[in-house]
């Protein structure tokens, strides 16, 4: 709650010092706060059943919600796959906990089908990302079955999530050595890589307090402008170092940490804890490349996965040891 609270604080002081609008921020915190809070509850009084209702809920939004469709209609300019992978990802992730959370080989089995069901449902609604994403997550959750701590496997999520943002900043900085900068910049289009490169020429002449929230597609004096914006680099990390200077950029980091902190303490089976991890970093890496955390399904979506993998069971106050 702390770091929520500062996370608005935050945003609220660099509006006043630019004129910025920071409603996006605001609702994303609360939409997380309330997330977070249903998890826990719900995951306490029904640890199969709500997140299996949230992976079916996951995936009927990303077949049926029109405005996260990957289709052409929403290409302009860069439309919005990365929610749809997000969503995918996160019903994967909530499928394979409930499947871990449940002692009824059937029903741990049909979990499984259902989460084998989200990475086919990838590749038909034409989501690469979505679909590789949640293979991911699903080979993760398999191999959380034979873990024996959770300290290592929580910090190789941290540093798949560090290098996927570190990668990002090399490209968007021109700075990977040789060709490397054109061969992993390739595999995005230029209007993405482009909006990369402006946010970070932003953020490096407005480290401190940002140019404030809501503000990135404004037009400013002298700043490299890309071609027509919907007002969002397309990366988390950078828009929030654009916007909110390295303060807010690291508060989202902080976030992300503490998240895999609260999994490591978590007294849920410890095959549950490391998938949501799984399931949040691919998350944490597509957000870096993608707008999907301005969408409040998504950010709701990852919240309450990490209440349902944090909460404590209902067992008269007693809570279980961690297997």
């Amino acid at each position: 709650m702390i770091l929520l609270g500062a996370c608005a604080g935050w945003s609220l002081i660099t509006a006043a010092a630019h004129d910025g609008r920071p409603e996006g921020m605001l609702l994303a915190v609360l939409a997380v706060a309330a997330g977070y809070a249903a998890g826990r509850v719900s995951g306490a009084l029904l640890p199969v059943a709500a997140p299996c209702a949230g992976a079916v809920a996951g995936l009927a939004l990303a077949v049926t919600l029109p405005g996260l469709s990957p289709g052409p209609r929403y290409a302009a300019p860069l439309g919005h796959a990365g929610a749809t992978a997000a969503l995918l990802a996160l019903a994967t992730g909530a499928a394979c906990c409930a499947a871990w959370a449940t002692a009824v080989p059937a029903l741990r089995f049909g979990l499984r089908v259902l989460a084998c069901a989200v990475v086919a449902a990838g590749a038909v609604l034409g989501s690469a990302a979505g679909c590789a994403a949640s293979a991911a997550v699903l080979l993760c959750s398999l191999a959380a079955g034979f873990a024996r701590g959770r300290g290592a496997w929580l910090a190789g999520t941290a540093v798949a999530a560090g290098l996927v943002a570190a990668a990002l900043w090399a490209v968007a900085g021109k700075v990977l050595p040789g060709g490397h900068t054109g061969a992993v910049g390739g595999r995005f289009s230029g209007h993405r890589v482009r909006l990369w490169r402006d946010a970070l020429w932003v953020a490096g002449r407005n480290s401190g307090l940002g140019i404030g929230p809501g503000r990135f597609g404004d037009p400013a004096p002298g700043a490299p402008r890309a071609l027509v914006s919907d007002g969002r680099p397309h990366s988390a990390p950078l828009q929030q170092a654009a916007e909110q200077g390295l303060v807010g950029m690291f508060l989202l980091v902080a976030v992300f940490c503490w998240v895999l902190y609260a999994l490591w303490r978590s007294p849920r089976p410890t095959a549950v804890a490391l998938t949501a991890g799984a399931a949040l970093t691919a998350l944490a890496g597509l957000a870096s490349v993608s707008n999907a955390l301005s969408f409040t399904t998504v950010t709701s979506g990852a919240a309450l996965l990490a209440g349902w993998a944090t909460a404590r069971p209902w067992a008269g106050g007693t809570p279980a040891p961690r297997p």
